[in-house]
């Protein structure tokens, strides 16, 4: 992967942690997650926002749970913890000190 592929990548993982923890349940599902990454600038496919969001729950970032054939998203507590620059997740872009 290019650095700038990588880069790009690690910041979508940001924007999707970051707009997990904004939902009053923290849960998004895959559709509603790829408008916000599409707002951001970051056009994926379904699938590739699926990769991500698996890669977020190998690191403990996210709880994926499936309803029919759609992935729900759930924060976790090392995903708040990241978005709230208490730790450093691997993979994951750092947040901004101003938002």
């Amino acid at each position: 992967m290019s650095d700038f592929n990588e880069h790009l990548t690690k910041d979508a993982r940001l924007v999707i942690l970051k707009e997990l923890s904004k939902q009053t349940d923290n849960r998004l599902n895959e559709a509603l997650l790829t408008t916000v990454l599409d707002t951001f600038g970051h056009r994926r496919s379904r699938g590739w926002v699926r990769v991500q969001l698996r890669y977020l729950e190998d690191i403990g970032a996210v709880k994926i749970t499936e309803a029919g054939s759609v992935f729900i998203a759930e924060l976790r507590r090392a995903g708040q913890d990241h978005v709230d620059r208490r730790i450093e997740l691997e993979g994951v872009a750092r947040p901004s000190l101003v938002e």
